[in-house]
C-alpha cells in the first residue's frame, strides 16, 4: 500500500452500470479494497469491476438498504465507504479522507457534502446542495437500515463532517428519469405498505401537489431555473405514483411478501 492509498473498503451495489461504473472505480482506484455486489447485470458491469480489481459478489435484489448491507458485510478494512455507481470522489475528497483516517479519535462516521448533477445541470437549491450523506464509517459501528429506497446508515457513535464534495451524476436524461421514477415509486410503495400506511387516490394527489410546492417554492428550487422546475416536477410525479402504487397494492390485496418486488414490475 503506497503512502497515498486509502486504508478502507469501498462498498458498491450494481446492476447494468457499465456506462457509469468505470469513472466511479477510477475515482477510488487507490482504495485498499473494493467490494461490488451485483444483482444480475446483463452488460459488462461485472467484467469492468473485475478489471479494476474489485471483489465481485452476486446477490438477488432485495432492496437498496439490505443490498448495501450485504456489500458492507463483505468488507474487511477498518473503515468502509459506501458509494453508488453514479458517484465520484474528487481528488480533494480523497486527500481529506486520508487525513481524517490518519487521526485517532472517537468519531464513528463522517458525513460528506454531495454535489448533485441532474440531467447535466448542477442543482444548488431544494436540498440538493450540500445534501450531506453519511457514507464513511468505522466497520462495525454502522449498519444500513432495511428501507427499499432512500436508505441510510444507522450510526453507533458521533458523526463528524467532511468538507470536500462527493460528485453525484444522477439522472443522465429524462428517459432515465422516467425509468427511475417507475422503480423508485414501486420501492417506495412497498416501503409504505410494510409500515402500514394506507393509500388513496386523493392522498396521492395531495402528496404530489405538496411535494412540488415544497420543493419548488419553500425549498427554493425555483432559483435553479428550468432544471429546478423539471426536478420539482419529477419529484411530484414520483410522489404521485408512489402513493398510487400503494393504493393499487392494497386494492389487489398484495401486501408484504404477497406482491411483486419493484424489479419484477
Amino acid at each position: 500500500m503506497g503512502h497515498d492509498s486509502l486504508p478502507l473498503s469501498v462498498a458498491i451495489i450494481t446492476k447494468n452500470e457499465e456506462a457509469r461504473l468505470p469513472e466511479c472505480l477510477a475515482s477510488i482506484a487507490n482504495a485498499a479494497e473494493v467490494i461490488v455486489v451485483d444483482s444480475g447485470s446483463s452488460d459488462r458491469t461485472v467484467e469492468i469491476a473485475q478489471n479494476f480489481g474489485a471483489k465481485v459478489y452476486h446477490e438477488k435484489w432485495c432492496g437498496f438498504g439490505e443490498q448495501k448491507q450485504k456489500a458492507i458485510d463483505h468488507c474487511t478494512q477498518p473503515w468502509v465507504l459506501v458509494l453508488d455507481a453514479d458517484e465520484r470522489l474528487t481528488p480533494e475528497l480523497v486527500t481529506e479522507i486520508l487525513g481524517v483516517l490518519a487521526q485517532s479519535g472517537s468519531v464513528a462516521a463522517w458525513s460528506i457534502p454531495r454535489k448533485n448533477y441532474f440531467c447535466g445541470h448542477w442543482l444548488r437549491n431544494a436540498g440538493w446542495w450540500p445534501d450531506r450523506v453519511v457514507r464513511l464509517f468505522q466497520r462495525g459501528r454502522s449498519r444500513m437500515n432495511d428501507r427499499m429506497v432512500h436508505e441510510s446508515l444507522i450510526v453507533n457513535g458521533p458523526v463528524a463532517e467532511l468538507h470536500s464534495p462527493l460528485l453525484h451524476f444522477t439522472n443522465r436524461d429524462l428517459t432515465q428519469t422516467l425509468t427511475k421514477i417507475n422503480h423508485y415509486s414501486s420501492a417506495g410503495a412497498e416501503d409504505l405498505a410494510r409500515r402500514g400506511v394506507r393509500g388513496t387516490v386523493a392522498k396521492a394527489m395531495a402528496r404530489a401537489v405538496w411535494a412540488f410546492f415544497n420543493c419548488y417554492f419553500l425549498r427554493t428550487g425555483i432559483l435553479d431555473g428550468a432544471p429546478g422546475l423539471v426536478q420539482a416536477q419529477t419529484h411530484a410525479v414520483n410522489t404521485l405514483f408512489k402513493y398510487l402504487k400503494l393504493w393499487e397494492l392494497q386494492q389487489q390485496g398484495r401486501q408484504s411478501g404477497k406482491h411483486p418486488r419493484p424489479e419484477d414490475q
